[in-house]
């Protein structure tokens, strides 16, 4: 599964999902503008030291990241996507996920784009909440949505058996700008 973050525009969040995909082996793709830097310490730190099992792949725009994403995978890209918004759509809980999808969240303070909600408007996913809450953080929307998208996918999950053993550059001062890899226009 890749994971996709349209307009991030909290560094903490960000660096949150980028540790939710070190845990579980799906692939990070932001798509621009940010609302940070990659070099900002926050992200840095919120992906604390897993930074290097992220694999980080920025898009100039969404067009730039579909090309991509579309690659991956020999299903079409609009059969993959699921659109994680707070306007309505299928729950989280009744969705059949695919092992290929791609769960694509918007920006904290906007969600997903409309004209991109519209596009796609029977891939719509929710988490349902309580009367008087507009939705639940990005991050925790994001780690609920992927764990259950894995389940339900039949993707196995991570073997660990609550041990920790860190990685071997777990100690390098690697941030996230030096991890992260730039996608080429489509041609």
């Amino acid at each position: 599964m890749d994971i996709v973050v349209v307009h991030p525009q909290i560094p903490h969040n960000t660096g949150c999902i980028a540790r939710l995909c070190a845990a579980t082996g799906n692939a990070l793709h932001l798509v621009e503008p940010l609302g940070f830097s990659l070099a900002d310490r926050y992200l840095k730190r919120a992906g604390l030291d897993y930074w290097p099992q992220v694999e980080l792949v920025v898009h100039a725009d969404w067009e730039q990241a579909c090309a991509e994403l579309a690659q991956r995978s020999p299903r079409p890209i609009s059969s993959r996507l699921r659109l994680f918004t707070g306007l309505g759509g299928q729950k989280l809980f009744d969705v059949p996920f695919e092992p290929d999808d791609v769960l694509v969240f918007g920006c904290e303070a906007d969600g997903l784009p409309s004209e991109l909600l519209a596009a796609h408007a029977t891939r719509r996913v929710y988490v349902p909440v309580a009367r008087g809450v507009r939705g639940l953080n990005l991050a925790n929307v994001a780690c609920l949505g992927v764990y259950t998208a894995m389940v339900r996918a039949g993707v196995p999950l991570p073997d660990n058996d609550g041990s920790y053993e860190a990685h071997p550059l777990a100690n390098e001062d690697i941030w996230p700008l030096s991890r992260a890899r730039r996608s080429s226009p489509p041609s």
